[in-house]
């Protein structure tokens, strides 16, 4: 098994897809106007427009309204972003360091999402991620 991706429905997936090419620097790829997928080396974060709800069946997939899950991107320096990003994020936790050894920036996209940069900063952390 291998995972993949996490998608997110959007009720503005041009707006969404920008925002996320903006805070990692990474280009979407598009597969049509209703699907794109920022890709990393271990996965993807797919955005979908909400017309695609009808492909799972509508009452299944609300845009907006997680309340649950955290978009993670391991990032080399969370500092230098939240240096570069600040003023236009909606910040909930500036760059502090987690007892589990990452230095974490937590935020949420314009559909309410969180999102988290971090990079390992103790031994075990950088152990982890091979840093």
């Amino acid at each position: 098994m291998d995972y993949v991706s996490t998608r997110v429905i959007t009720n503005d997936i041009k707006r969404l897809v920008a925002f996320y090419e903006t805070i990692t620097q990474l280009k979407a790829t598009w597969l049509n106007e209703l699907f794109a997928e920022v890709g990393t080396p271990h996965g993807a974060l797919a955005i979908g427009a909400a017309e695609t709800r009808r492909l799972f069946g509508a009452e299944s997939i609300a845009p907006a309204s997680n309340q649950s899950a955290i978009i993670e991107f391991r990032v080399d320096d969370v500092d230098a972003h939240y240096a570069r990003l600040e003023g236009n994020l909606d910040v909930l936790q500036k760059p502090t360091t987690m007892p589990w050894g990452n230095r974490s920036l937590l935020f949420r996209d314009p559909d309410g999402n969180l999102v988290n940069f971090f990079t390992p900063v103790s031994p075990e952390a950088k152990k982890k991620y091979g840093v």
